[in-house]
């Protein structure tokens, strides 16, 4: 692959990247260990409480005879999370991996075994040393044999947290010294944003810091959220969570200003605002939009001097609202008539919008559809329109619903972690280069159904690489990734797959060979808290010794490295604690710097275990205040330095499935479009109760499962049409695949319309085959595999429609949360 390639694919890294660089303890405890000590490693941790952290927050861990028996939040934590004994339980739920283990017919034949009886649960158990020898042959025949793109190591997840045990950071660095491997770009939560946004506003946008919360709060007259639910999303973060949009989103509703959710689900968020709620059909979002802008021009409601200072293309895009370019005005009646909406309503919004100070708070899922790069694009547009973008509490916001954007940034140092081992990336020294190819992420299954094709990529075209083996840690692929019975026929083209994981996840079930893990409570690491405010460095200290023959990431990949003849390369001669010291040094030295106060590491670690920092100008943060006040000066990364609502760098690529402008073009299949075989949207929302599939392996799965399935809410209309009563176990099918589900029948959510929640644990009632009924809820097993254009390459994970059925047969039994045989 090109170095040219690479480079636009580094377009793909996420600020993530960057960032690797009733609740008391009475309830808590109320889910005690369901599994004990018997073949674990003898405790040898102290009694009591420790301090620590995860994706929900931080908290206290308390632990009696060296078992973990109760978790209360940490007292910094102005909203904890009701999924933080789900954590606790994690460590000794059932599907716990225990130890080494390899697929018997893998065993027996190595490669050449039959792929097809993967994920039949038929493994035996081995000694570590047999498992990484076996690691190790597999990875050297795969590399003599196809060469360095013959390995798939662009494992992608939701990792566990801490600058040091970053599992995917450390495999790579093992396979870079090892030689080459395929890496891939992006990722699954804004595969399609990520790449537009560079194009329109000169940065990512989608990790980035928002007009911060108190801001909002003074200023902000009407608070749209659109394809948004803050007050279930915000509960995770990518590092440990500070949870500080709570306050915010408090303080906002107690002023008793207007919110607004357009969204085809009532959310949690827009009751606890009592908002309005607008719902149009799923995938029309860009349509509403254009209908909004469209009564904005005809009224004379937008800003013309906004558009002529800051903005670019607004002329050629015009002829296109007014429909001079393809006949068709995109009015509100026009829009009306995609959306379900009454036009007069789509106009009142936009009058709405123009009168007050207008945020326009996006979340992902509108990109997360086929075309998915229209609908920021256009908000953007929009919000241009409105003529709000840089002032205090107007514009839009693309983050305020993940990890606490908008939390108020505090003056303090940043943490490094463990790196990859990759060329270091010119001005970008957090991220690194590495691989021997690059695909963009969410084309997996492309890849393995077309070695040597040619695929287009954000202006570049190359192709697919033919990969025979599969090394996966810190994400669950049979989760995340789109049409699961494609996938699992995909998945029999690897010769080898290696999953490294802690607990039984239908990928781990679909694997050669499995490496038991040790959570983030069984070691010691470091982490930052609060994902945008960086108000914190917390000891993430061991709570427990590892349960059964779990052993720490670090310490796997230094024993494969060993095995490879590269150990001190990957270690550096540093062990656990010497690397966390490193990491907490080099912040320390930043610090310093700035005349910040920071004890010395052992002071940190032995006695306060958390340095917090104040939060100074943070608490005025507006974006793009500084281009608004001196667009010369303070220019876009854009090539024209101003917001692009025509791009000539995308007319240049000559896509047809994304022009140079925001367009409304008809998606492979929605509700009510020319096309569509199936009478209802699937949608697939954030769950509320765990980590997308983190956490359905544990007794948080209880709060939420009907007849012990994954819920499917249904409108009440839809369900009277098909005889389904509240509580029934239905079967939610199209042409891709069959799931089945416990009805909830609501007026919370729009008829047309199901939800059924990603990251629900794939459980096929005939392991391996390819259209088996999938016994647990996957919504995966329904959704459409395809790019969202050529120009990102995301995943469509919100594009599904089906139909919906009463089950009548015999219930297959729910078996993926149980451990596997011999196992």
């Amino acid at each position: 692959m090109s170095t040219s390639h690479r480079q636009h694919l580094r377009a793909g890294y996420s600020r993530r990247a960057f960032l690797e660089g009733a609740v008391a303890a009475g309830a808590f405890g109320l889910i005690a260990p369901s599994l004990l000590a018997r073949g674990a490693a003898a405790a040898t941790m102290k009694d009591g409480e420790v301090l620590t952290g995860s994706h929900w927050g931080a908290f206290k861990a308390k632990v009696e005879d060296g078992k973990w028996v109760a978790v209360t939040p940490w007292e910094g934590d102005p909203h904890p999370s009701h999924q933080l004994p789900g954590i606790m339980d994690s460590v000794y739920s059932p599907t716990r991996i225990r130890y080494p283990m390899v697929r018997k017919a893998f065993l027996k034949d190595g490669p050449k075994a039959d792929p097809a009886t993967r994920g039949t649960d038929d493994f035996v158990r081995v000694t570590w040393d047999q498992a990484l020898d076996l690691v190790v042959k597999e990875l050297k025949r795969v590399e003599e044999t196809y060469g360095p793109a013959g390995t798939f190591a662009g494992s992608y997840g939701w990792k566990s947290p801490g600058k040091l045990h970053n599992c995917q950071n450390l495999m790579r660095r093992m396979m870079n010294l090892k030689g080459g491997f395929v890496n891939s770009s992006g990722d699954y939560s804004t595969g399609a944003s990520q790449i537009v946004m560079p194009h329109v506003m000169g940065t990512l946008e989608v990790y980035e810091q928002q007009t911060v919360w108190p801001v909002v709060v003074d200023n902000t007259e009407l608070l749209v959220f659109w394809g948004a639910d803050p007050m279930t999303t915000n509960q995770i973060g990518w590092v440990v969570p500070d949870h500080g949009a709570y306050p915010g989103l408090k303080a906002f509703k107690e002023s008793g200003k207007k919110v607004i959710c357009i969204d085809p689900v009532r959310t949690d968020t827009c009751d606890y605002f009592g908002a309005e709620w607008v719902a149009p059909k799923p995938q029309t979002d860009v349509a509403v939009m254009l209908g909004v802008a469209h009564t904005l021009y005809a009224e004379k409601l937008y800003d013309e001097a906004f558009l002529n200072d800051y903005t670019v293309g607004f002329d050629k895009f015009l002829p296109y609202l007014t429909g001079q370019t393809d006949g068709t005005p995109k009015t509100a009646e026009w829009a009306a008539g995609i959306s379900g909406l009454d036009a007069n309503l789509i106009k009142d919004l936009a009058r709405r919008f123009a009168k007050n100070r207008t945020m326009l708070a996006s979340g992902w899922s509108l990109q997360r559809q086929h075309l998915g790069e229209q609908r920021h694009w256009m908000l953007v547009v929009l919000a241009s329109m409105l003529g709000q973008i840089g002032l205090p509490g107007g514009g839009f916001g693309l983050s305020y619903h993940y990890a606490s954007g908008g939390s108020p940034g505090a003056n303090g140092p940043v943490l490094p972690g463990i790196t990859d081992g990759g060329k270091a990336v010119e001005g970008a020294a957090w991220l690194t280069e590495s691989g021997a190819a690059t695909i963009p992420l969410a084309r997996v299954v492309d890849m393995l159904e077309n070695p040597g094709k040619d695929f287009d990529f954000n202006g570049t075209r190359a192709k697919y690489p033919e990969v025979k083996m599969t090394y996966w840690v810190g994400g669950n692929p049979f989760a995340h990734h789109q049409d699961r019975n494609r996938m699992v026929k995909a998945w029999q083209k690897f010769e080898t797959v290696v999953v490294q994981d802690f607990q039984w996840t239908a990928t781990a079930r679909f694997a050669d060979i499995v490496l038991p893990a040790t959570t983030s409570y069984e070691r010691n690491d470091i982490e930052q808290v609060g994902d945008y405010s960086l108000r914190a460095i917390l000891a993430m200290k061991k709570v427990i010794d590892p349960v059964f023959e779990a052993r720490n990431d670090f310490d796997i990949f230094a024993d494969i490295a060993k095995r490879l003849g590269k150990a001190d390369a990957f270690t550096e001669g540093k062990a656990e604690m010497d690397w966390i010291r490193e990491f907490y040094d080099a912040a320390l030295k930043q610090a310093q710097a700035k005349n910040i106060e920071m004890p010395d590491f052992d002071t940190f670690w032995n006695e306060k275990g958390i340095v917090e920092f104040d939060v100074t100008a943070g608490n005025s943060f507006v974006r793009y205040a500084d281009f608004r006040a001196d667009p010369l000066l303070e220019p876009l990364g854009t090539p024209s330095g101003k917001i692009e609502i025509y791009s000539k760098n995308i007319e240049k690529m000559g896509y047809d499935d994304c022009p140079a402008h925001p367009t409304w073009m008809e998606p492979v299949e929605r509700l009510g479009g020319p096309t569509t075989k199936y009478p209802l949207h699937v949608v697939t929302s954030h769950p509320k109760d765990r980590l997308h599939s983190q956490l359905c392996g544990t007794k948080i799965r209880d709060l939420y499962t009907v007849a012990g399935r994954e819920p499917c809410l249904i409108n009440t209309q839809d369900a009277a049409k098909r005889g389904i009563k509240d509580g029934d176990v239905v079967r939610v099918f199209n042409d891709r695949g069959q799931i089945l589900a416990g009805a909830v029948v609501t007026d919370g959510i729009m008829p047309g319309a199901v939800r059924v929640r990603e990251g629900g644990w794939y459980d096929p009632a005939d392991p391996g085959k390819p259209g088996a009924l999938d016994a647990f809820g996957d919504a995966n097993c329904l959704t459409v595999d395809m790019g969202t254009s050529k120009l990102a390459q995301g995943n469509c994970g919100h594009t599904a429609v089906a139909d919906v059925e009463k089950f009548t047969g015999d219930l297959p039994k729910v078996k993926v949360f149980d451990t596997p045989t011999n196992a």
